[in-house]
């Protein structure tokens, strides 16, 4: 059975099941199902390449002791286990021994991760099909990884789950016109379920990764930060299948809980690329990790505040940001004003409000910018629908080929080149200060409709409303004379 209809079949499967409702459960369920057969695998190769390889899961919860058997425990027996011995020690597992990053990463996933499924049996059901699939196989694994990919992209109909899924062309667009290299630091403050991660993963492996240390040079350069639990558990899975072995890298954390001040030097990376939550509030007390004329609830505001400070002198960041943040004033109109002193905003690709349907209906923007010097001059490149449909959606989403136009205009890495259009036109720092750093500048090569001047149109609806007033009179006379013959 190829391993679509593996992952078909334990969808239907789980559907039977009463304990899992919707799509962010059934997905929960499946990752850490999924964590505890890969991480075995790998433990399986690790062992037989290592002489003293210690796996982070004891021998009596690995998988191959109690679920790679297709005829091993199941029903009550099965579904006890998983409950009373398989969770709780996990969740407690204790970071000891050289490999602590690994162990830390089984405790990070468990922590707050639950079985939602109730019936023993279906679980033995799913336990045997995804026990068929060996993801030391290679190209069984990458199959399976485009798999997981739209499994992750179902997250976007699974109600407030779709905040932590940006769409991989869009991912994969910013990831390209970043360039990243191995030996550079890559942060997402913001990982969501890795999309950035995986992307950049492949970016550099195509482009980049010649040899082992390459690998490793890339592999050492990445850092991530994730503070809800099931798109944590999602990135760390995601990681595994993108064959790395250790993705401690990925913490568990608020990126924001840690004072402003306090990022120094040290903590500075060389490329950020992140789509920080926008349209949401941080809880009370974060705003006070920020100095006085940044402080704000708004999240994407203080990940923008933070984002400028992280960069080194010369490092590079590509960010999703909503339109209210280029026409917002107060706290905004500060943030953009910083920016664009510290950094060079060289770039803006603005998004049809449709490219995050159906978890999100807003238009939003692509912000493309290097640390070191001032912005004199910001292009904007306006993204349209392709002719042939009127919106994007979910059976017909944005796609990286539908960037095309917009990287052929780029003028590559450097930016050389580059000519208005009917699509890109570009202002000056002074015509930003101009409007208090109001960003919102629309496309001058699209004329708006003239619908003439309103008060002419409202006279001549008047006039309508009395035409259709006075031929309704004359055929009420009409209908009267003819009853009366």
């Amino acid at each position: 059975m190829s391993v679509r209809n593996i992952i078909k079949s334990i969808q239907k499967i789980m559907r039977q099941d009463v304990g899992v409702d919707g799509d962010a459960q059934r997905i929960a369920q499946l990752c850490w199902m999924f964590f505890l057969k890969i991480i075995d695998d790998q433990d399986q190769q690790l062992e037989l390449i290592q002489d003293d390889y210690r796996s982070p899961i004891p021998s009596d919860l690995q998988w191959r002791a109690w679920a790679a058997d297709p005829e091993g425990m199941t029903g009550d027996v099965l579904l006890n286990f998983i409950n009373t011995e398989l969770f709780p020690k996990l969740k407690e597992h204790s970071v000891t021994g050289a490999q602590n990053s690994r162990f830390r990463i089984v405790q990070e996933v468990f922590e707050d991760t639950h079985n939602y499924m109730k019936s023993g049996q279906l679980i033995r059901q799913v336990i045997n099909k995804i026990s068929a699939v060996d993801f030391n196989n290679l190209a069984e694994r990458q199959h399976f990884g485009n798999i997981y990919e739209q499994l992750l992209n179902d997250l976007q109909n699974a109600g407030s789950a779709g905040e932590f899924y940006t769409p991989r062309a869009v991912t994969a667009f910013m990831v390209d016109r970043i360039d990243p290299k191995p030996g550079e630091i890559l942060f997402d403050p913001a990982c969501g379920t890795g999309g950035f991660l995986t992307c950049a993963i492949r970016y550099m492996r195509q482009k980049y990764v010649k040899k082992v240390e390459n690998e490793q040079s890339m592999i050492q350069g990445l850092r991530s930060v994730e503070k809800k639990q099931l798109p944590h558990m999602l990135c760390v899975t995601n990681m595994l299948l993108h064959g790395i072995e250790n993705p401690s890298f990925v913490r568990r954390d608020n990126t924001l809980a840690r004072p402003y001040i306090s990022y120094e030097a040290s903590d500075r990376v060389d490329i950020i690329v992140t789509n920080p939550p926008f349209g949401g509030k941080e809880e009370d007390g974060i705003e006070s990790n920020f100095p006085k004329h940044l402080q704000t609830r708004e999240t994407a505001d203080l990940f923008l505040a933070l984002i400028i400070r992280l960069l080194k002198v010369g490092g590079r960041a590509a960010v999703v940001l909503p339109d209210g943040s280029l026409f917002g004033d107060g706290v905004k109109t500060r943030l953009k004003e910083l920016l664009m002193e510290e950094c060079n905003l060289h770039t803006i690709v603005r998004l049809p409000d449709s490219v995050f349907k159906p978890y999100a209906s807003i238009g939003t923007n692509l912000l493309f910018f290097e640390k070191g010097e001032p912005t004199k001059d910001i292009w904007f490149y306006e993204h349209r629908v392709p002719a042939e449909q009127k919106a994007y959606s979910m059976t017909r989403p944005i796609l990286i080929e539908h960037f095309n136009h917009c990287i052929d205009w780029w003028g590559g890495i450097k930016r050389k080149g580059r000519k208005e259009n009917e699509n890109a036109w570009h202002v000056t720092v002074d015509e930003v200060k101009a409007r208090n750093y109001n960003l919102d500048f629309k496309n001058p090569h699209i004329i708006d409709d003239n619908y003439g001047d309103p008060d002419e149109l409202l006279t001549k609806l008047n006039e309508a409303e009395t035409k259709i007033v006075a031929l309704q009179s004359q055929l009420k006379e009409i209908l009267g004379e003819a009853l009366l013959r």
